[in-house]
């Protein structure tokens, strides 16, 4: 198995929690511990689980964390939705996010059928 910091979906999903931190930066101070954190610690959990995945060197790990991290996809997918509803995030952010976590979810597919 190649070392997660080679993997593109993990660079990806790096630069994804950066973007992340920079539009969220602007979210009310009221969300700083709701809607903000949330968001933030559900696009962290995509790299750090495949990061610890692939450390464990085993197959079956190895998937149960992708999927883990393809959840936290999904749940980023929902957060973006529920900040664009909010006009936390504009509809141009909105749409570059979004395509950028459904690119990553679809990634971590590719990654999790070709270990099975």
């Amino acid at each position: 198995m190649a070392n997660f910091k080679e993997l593109l979906v993990w660079q990806k999903s790096v630069d994804f929690v950066t973007e992340i931190y920079k539009f969220t930066d602007s979210f009310p101070k009221e969300e700083t511990f709701g809607l903000k954190s949330q968001i933030r610690r559900a696009s962290v959990s995509i790299p750090s689980n495949i990061a610890e995945g692939n450390s464990r060197r085993s197959k079956p790990d190895y998937v149960q964390f992708l999927k883990i991290s393809r959840g936290s996809c999904a749940e980023m997918e929902t957060q973006l939705i529920i900040s664009k509803n909010l006009h936390f995030l504009d509809e141009k952010i909105y749409l570059k996010l979004n395509q950028d976590i459904i690119e990553i979810s679809k990634m971590l597919n590719g990654l999790i059928n070709s270990l099975k």
